[in-house]
């Protein structure tokens, strides 16, 4: 489980089909073989590591769902350590389950912010709500608006600064996940005699299969 806020931005060092080697220093720090960490949003296993890099396997479906295929060595990616218990929570109650892709299709400047416009698929937008939480990237954001299919976002300075978010451009893919609540909330709503299963714990990574 993670809060959606970046503690480092990493830089891509090598690319295979199933492994991703990334520099960092930052989110090493306590940090062992088979710990998770969030890159761009995407909960993944380290499975080796060295003073200043960490090397992590990425299944097939998780080239799917999320931007990492699109990857290229020297890109830049969003890093954060799992969430301790008893640490402050910054952000939001982030997996680190991508939902879908979604892009970027416009860029407003307003004052010091820029408000970001993020169109998504209609499997995202359902969960979507003005004021509510929703990860793009791996980094926790407010919706300010909302049509049916995309929303906005407004990113201040701190966060264009030291996320990957400040180089996003018109066209670009980046990685979605909607607040957990939302599902939990469905699920109880829409088949109240079923209500939150095994199957769903299990889908949600609350339960190992």
């Amino acid at each position: 489980m993670f809060t959606g806020i970046t503690e480092e931005l990493g830089k891509v060092s090598l690319l295979q089909p199933n492994k991703l080697v990334v520099r960092a220093r930052k989110v090493l720090e306590g940090t062992g073989i088979g710990d998770s960490v969030s890159v761009n949003g995407a909960c993944l296993t380290i499975v080796e590591f060295g003073s200043d890099y960490f090397s992590v396997e990425v299944v097939p479906e998780t080239m799917r769902r999320t931007n990492l295929g699109l990857l290229k060595v020297g890109d830049e990616v969003n890093l954060e350590r799992p969430l301790a218990l008893g640490s402050r929570l910054g952000g939001h109650l982030v997996q680190g389950h991508v939902d879908e892709r979604g892009k970027v299709v416009s860029l407003r400047p307003e004052g010091d912010a820029v408000v970001m416009r993020f169109q998504a698929p209609r499997e995202v937008m359902r969960y979507v709500v003005v004021k509510g939480f929703i990860a793009i990237d791996g980094i926790s954001l407010t919706v300010v608006e909302r049509d049916e299919t995309s929303f906005t976002v407004s990113v201040i300075p701190h966060t264009r600064q030291n996320t990957t978010l400040g180089k996003r451009r018109v066209g670009d893919t980046v990685n979605l996940e909607v607040d957990i609540i939302a599902k939990y909330v469905e699920a109880l709503t829409q088949s109240p005699a079923k209500g939150v299963t095994t199957e769903f714990l299990q889908e949600h990574g609350f339960l190992v299969k």
